[in-house]
């Protein structure tokens, strides 16, 4: 989806042939805000870019895109020349539109914010911190235990988050990349009989927290939590989701647009009426 000025989506219409047919609310908007739903919608951010900036009436010298979830953002490296960089490519043609800024929240990796022009990435506390509240009112303890599930998500965040953690290292197999299992690194006592957050950027299906909350289960902890900023509507599909081995889930609506009960949104980016959607950045 993608909104004007907090208020004006853009619909991605069609003519009989598949090709896109857009219009555009007559305003000349200093931000763009995109929530990725599908590809289609980058050509469509490009083309409505373009006729913006070739209106007769002039175009503001000056917009901003706001793109908290950044597509492609996994690829951001190659191992063969088999595989296409697409986090390159992706962000040379956002560069190309030249955005007075690009801000982004979690990006998966500092190549993320390494390939973007004027990038402002969202503050990890600022997106975990309802999180942690919630978490804290619910439990019966005091503190809790955070949990990375690999040393990617350690980087991320424990600069961020004071509380105290424990990270797991997965086991894969490697020629069909599936997860086997999870290893726990760290004091083990902060983990039986404790609350734990489990905490990371993207869940797609749930494999690698669902692999992360087996093992903690066994290893005597208490509740278990998971935030992650990006959920994937596919995590209804996952054996994470009837596990019960999670008590609930915490995200925000970057991309996430399903309901269920164990899912729960602590950082809305969009609010949608009938005639407008704003905006919390």
């Amino acid at each position: 989806m993608i909104v004007l000025d907090n208020k004006f989506v853009i619909d991605q219409n069609h003519f009989p042939d598949g090709t896109l047919r857009l219009s555009v609310p007559n305003c000349y908007p200093m931000l763009i805000s995109w929530y990725y739903d599908n590809d289609e919608e980058l050509i469509t951010l490009i083309y409505l870019v373009k006729h913006l900036r070739n209106s007769p009436v002039g175009y503001p010298s000056q917009i901003s895109l706001f793109m908290p979830y950044v597509p492609n953002a996994r690829m951001d490296r190659t191992e063969d020349s088999k595989n296409v960089f697409t986090l390159k490519y992706f962000s040379e043609i956002i560069n190309a539109l030249n955005f007075e800024c690009v801000v982004i929240a979690d990006p998966h990796s500092t190549v993320t914010t390494s390939l973007f022009d004027r990038v402002i990435v969202v503050p990890q506390l600022s997106l975990l911190s309802n999180a942690i509240v919630e978490i804290s009112e619910e439990s019966s303890e005091e503190s809790f235990t955070i949990f990375y599930p690999d040393a990617g998500s350690v980087k991320r965040y424990s600069g961020a988050i004071k509380e105290p953690y424990v990270f797991g290292n997965k086991v894969r197999d490697w020629d069909t990349g599936e997860i086997k299992g999870l290893d726990v690194i760290g004091d083990m006592e902060r983990i039986k009989d404790h609350n734990i957050l489990i905490v990371d950027d993207i869940c797609s299906k749930g494999g690698t927290f669902y692999y992360s909350a087996k093992k903690l289960k066994e290893l005597g902890a208490k509740d278990m939590y998971l935030y992650v900023t990006h959920c994937e509507n596919t995590v209804l599909q996952g054996e994470l989701i009837g596990s019960g081995l999670v008590t609930r889930i915490f995200t925000t609506d970057s991309i996430y647009t399903a309901e269920h009960e164990l899912i729960k949104i602590v950082r809305r980016f969009r609010i949608l009426n009938d005639k407008e959607v704003k905006i919390n950045a």
